[in-house]
């Protein structure tokens, strides 16, 4: 019987974790974008983005993936068998790109605490999706449990990564012709009102 509840608690901070790793390369999209911000709105808004990501992930992320990782090793001990199956070696390969991808996540984020930008909006957003990827990866790992299926399930989370960049190129290009639009539609007004 304590071993569901042990699983409900893993799945729990699993979960949380996961929603820490979602949403903290947001926070650093939004830093990263502040920086192009005329003063004082940089400032404002890269201190309000730091506080954010400092309560994300010392109060969220970082438990979450302790207590996540604590439950985890006492579900394989009580049930070492699960160390037998090919379908679970597979998945701790993800869980430990997950780790890695934490770790990357830890060093971006001390960047920006002391206001070193490295990467790009953009570079950020395809970065943001390689924890939908494992996500996936896991999560069908888990429920179909095969090892055989996984190669397909490897082949279909690539598929979904290439979909998954194409549309971050698109909604791109979308939000690039929006800013030159709204910038032509202000450049006409001021042509506008200097004729009047």
């Amino acid at each position: 019987m304590s071993f569901y509840y042990v699983k409900a608690l893993h799945i729990i901070f699993v979960v949380t974790w996961f929603a820490g790793l979602f949403y903290i390369p947001r926070l650093f999209i939004y830093h990263i974008e502040a920086e192009k911000k005329p003063e004082p709105a940089k400032e404002i808004l890269q201190t309000q983005y730091k506080l954010m990501s400092k309560r994300l992930w010392y109060i969220i992320t970082w438990p979450s993936a302790i207590l996540a990782s604590f439950f985890a090793f006492w579900m394989l001990f009580e049930n070492p068998y699960y160390l037998s199956e090919p379908w679970m070696l597979v998945k701790l390969a993800f869980v430990l790109a997950l780790y890695l991808f934490h770790y990357s996540c830890q060093i971006i984020y001390a960047q920006l605490q002391k206001d070193i930008i490295k990467y790009s909006a953009f570079q950020l957003r395809i970065w943001n999706e390689i924890a939908t990827i494992i996500l996936f990866a896991v999560v069908f790992l888990v429920t179909i449990k095969s090892a055989i299926n996984w190669i397909w399930g490897v082949v279909g989370i690539i598929l979904f990564g290439i979909l998954l960049m194409l549309g971050i190129k698109l909604y791109k290009k979308i939000r690039e012709k929006r800013s030159w639009e709204k910038s032509e539609n202000i450049i006409l007004k001021k042509d506008k009102n200097n004729v009047d």
